[in-house]
């Protein structure tokens, strides 16, 4: 289970594409793990982001249900706390919401093994700061259209023009992530391709998407295909003209309440669409420069967040940010590129998966 976790801390995250093959059939949990019992029926690929999201909403490891190396035992009475969470999660889902996923671990748990039932009392004599309220358009202003902002985006990168002169970037930098700096290099062609490869001193690992399907691997080791749905997420972010894209991509793009990020004033988009992430679209009302970009991955138990943050902005031919921080529940790193070479020629071997082990 471990490694089901960590499989979510090797994805680089940004374009689904017509051309994406059909998803191979994938068997049922039960059929895959042994001793399913409240997520029988789900597929077994969704196993790892539900264990995921239950670690993320209580703060804790695996090992808090779990016996190390025998999973299927229920040995730990937590375990069977969490399997009547989930029967109690579903029943109130269902019975108050029409099934819809409206409660979660997450509701009452807010990162905590034990949930909180009495209300904190106040620590100082200072009165309550109320929220803020939402300042309305200056001078009676409409808000913008979902495609002026677009528009402003596509401007503000440098127009459709500049971005067609460009096919190809092949960038070079290091990957910040507890402390340590590695190498890693992001290769990128049009019109949705991308491997990053992040040097490591035990070995390479890659993270792909050929244009059809993602996949993942490490040096010496069988690559292996991503779900479906790691390679619709990651389809996003490897469209490489994505202010472009985006439009075809989540043709049912709507406003959303502007918000402050980092003290940056916002707009906002939000999108969905049948077999993509949920994607919501921030950005800088001064420059009309996407700032951050969050990513939904549905599980049975609720949605996983991602959060990719831009930033250090440079004309490189057209505006790319030189620094992004991607930010999950259960980890965090940024990628600072050093150095960007364009429409240098790139093999599209390089996105390929392999047919062994990766080298």
């Amino acid at each position: 289970m471990k490694k089901l976790i960590a499989l979510g801390f090797a994805c680089v995250a940004f374009g689904q594409h017509s051309t994406e093959a059909p998803a191979p059939a994938v068997k049922p949990a039960e059929q895959v793990y042994k001793n399913i019992v409240e997520l029988k029926g789900i597929p077994a690929d969704q196993v790892g982001p539900a264990m995921q999201f239950i670690a993320a909403s209580l703060g804790v490891n695996c090992e808090f249900c779990h016996v190390q190396g025998k999973f299927e035992a229920d040995d730990k009475g937590a375990k069977k706390t969490a399997r009547n969470m989930i029967a109690m999660q579903n029943m109130i889902n269902k019975n108050s919401f029409g099934g819809r996923t409206q409660v979660t671990c997450n509701t009452c748990h807010r990162g905590a093994a034990r949930p909180v039932a009495v209300p904190a009392v106040l620590e100082s004599d200072a009165a309550p700061t109320p929220p803020a309220a939402m300042t309305p358009p200056a001078g009676g202003a409409s808000a913008p259209t979902v495609d002026q902002i677009l528009e402003r985006w596509v401007t503000a990168v440098g127009g459709a023009d500049a971005m067609h002169k460009v096919t190809s970037r092949a960038m070079k930098g290091v990957q910040s992530a507890g402390g340590r700096e590695t190498p890693i290099e992001v290769l990128t062609k049009a019109p949705n391709k991308r491997v990053t490869i992040v040097h490591s001193p035990n070995g390479e690992s890659f993270t792909a998407f050929d244009g059809t399907a993602g996949w993942m691997g490490n040096t010496g080791r069988p690559a292996r295909e991503m779900s479906a749905a790691e390679s619709a997420a990651y389809a996003v972010d490897s469209a490489f003209y994505l202010p472009l894209q985006i439009k075809e991509m989540y043709p049912q793009l709507r406003r959303g309440r502007p918000e402050t990020v980092n003290g940056v004033e916002c707009e906002v988009l939000n999108g969905t669409a049948p077999g993509k992430p949920a994607v919501r679209l921030y950005f800088d009302k001064s420059t009309g420069l996407l700032t951050r970009l969050m990513r939904f991955a549905d599980t049975p138990l609720g949605r996983m967040p991602t959060q990719i943050d831009y930033a250090d902005y440079k004309s490189l031919n057209v505006m790319i940010p030189l620094r992004w921080t991607l930010s999950r529940p259960n980890g965090r790193f940024a990628i600072r590129i050093q150095d960007v070479q364009m429409n240098t020629a790139i093999d599209d071997a390089r996105f390929a998966k392999p047919a062994g082990e990766v080298k």
